[in-house]
């Protein structure tokens, strides 16, 4: 990868880009599934999203294994795929907004209660 693509996200497109070419080889209830999935993850980005492509590539990989078993969707994502994303973004130690914010948080009220040590 080189400087110009790393700078403007040009790789993260192409990848984008193969991810949907190999799921439109599978079935349609996994590329509704795909679809849902791909615009709920991002609430667990980092600034640039490159966190998630790791496991963007993971799921393509498991559904395609899944289509070729013959498994239903459902059968992979269990019954609720906000879920199944949750789990998948924790699991892989990406955050949501809320975890970010918590975080801050706990650092802003260490510093308080450190300065109120000193005093």
């Amino acid at each position: 990868m080189n400087f110009y693509d790393k700078v403007t996200g040009h790789d993260l497109t192409k990848l984008q880009r193969a991810y949907d070419q190999r799921i439109a080889q599978l079935p349609q209830d996994y590329q509704s599934a795909w679809r849902q999935l791909n615009q709920e993850i991002w609430q667990f980005t980092d600034f640039s999203g490159r966190n998630l492509y790791p496991i963007l590539a993971d799921v393509v990989g498991l559904f395609e294994e899944s289509a070729a078993e013959g498994l239903a969707v459902s059968a992979v994502i269990g019954s609720s795929l906000n879920n199944f994303i949750t789990e998948l973004a924790h699991v892989e130690g990406a955050k949501d907004y809320r975890d970010k914010l918590r975080a801050q948080l706990n650092q802003t009220i260490a510093k308080k209660l450190a300065k109120e040590e000193t005093r």
